[in-house]
């Protein structure tokens, strides 16, 4: 439940899970962090998961900035809808299969702190209630911001664990 400390709580726990995550990754020898590890999954490696979350932090931001603009925001993107996710989720591994892992590492700590940003600019009662913003529509912003920042990281740590077990 989204209580009256929304806004702490979604700072710190998505901060907490974003440097559990970058530790996972700094655990890995150096040489072998670039590695990629033998699966039937999308993400073979820490860079794969990495630009996976960068480009959903990159969409999350286009729709706040159309949303705060007056707009309504295309989600999640033009020529994409949610049930096409697994689609988009592929096109974005491939569009970044040239980034290096300290490319990668860069680009996503500078969304991130973005993001962060984004949620500080934000008391408790904008963040947690419907309706406030005409672009969430009938939900908030929280449930906007959650799943791609805390919620997001748990998933890329699990991910980030496995591949760091197999390399």
């Amino acid at each position: 439940m989204i209580g009256e400390n929304a806004k702490e709580n979604l700072l710190l726990n998505s901060e907490k899970n974003f440097q559990l995550l970058l530790e996972i990754i700094e655990s890995v020898p150096s040489k072998k962090r670039a590695m990629s590890v033998e699966t039937q999954e999308r993400d073979k490696n820490f860079r794969d998961v990495l630009m996976h979350l960068y480009e959903w932090h990159a969409m999350l931001e286009r729709w706040y900035r159309e949303g705060m603009d007056g707009d309504i925001p295309f989600m999640p993107v033009p020529g994409y809808k949610w049930n096409t996710i697994k689609l988009l989720n592929a096109r974005i591994w491939e569009n970044y299969q040239d980034v290096t892992l300290n490319q990668a590492i860069k680009k996503l700590k500078l969304s991130h702190e973005r993001v962060m940003d984004i949620i500080r600019t934000h008391t408790d009662e904008e963040i947690i209630t419907k309706k406030y913003y005409k672009w969430t529509k009938t939900t908030n912003l929280y449930s906007y911001i959650a799943p791609n920042t805390t919620s997001h990281y748990i998933w890329a740590i699990k991910k980030c664990e496995v591949i760091a077990a197999s390399i």
